[in-house]
């Protein structure tokens, strides 16, 4: 289940809530399309949940 109050998502997450594969989600972060932050030494991605809702707003066309 998607943590809707935590202020960073991880991949799994977002794709969940996009209703996306995790690969998509990662093609669209090494893109530049969704902003994400590589953590930790194994440099896992994690997103903000307000990028993610920019990135859902309407007048956002570049998920092509």
């Amino acid at each position: 289940m998607v943590k809707m109050d935590s202020e960073m998502l991880s991949t799994a997450e977002v794709a969940r809530l996009l209703r996306v594969h995790t690969n998509t989600v990662r093609r669209w972060a090494n893109k530049g399309l969704l902003s994400a932050y590589r953590l930790g030494p194994r440099r896992d991605r994690r997103f903000k949940r307000r990028d993610v809702d920019s990135f859902l707003r309407p007048n956002n066309t570049s998920q092509s």
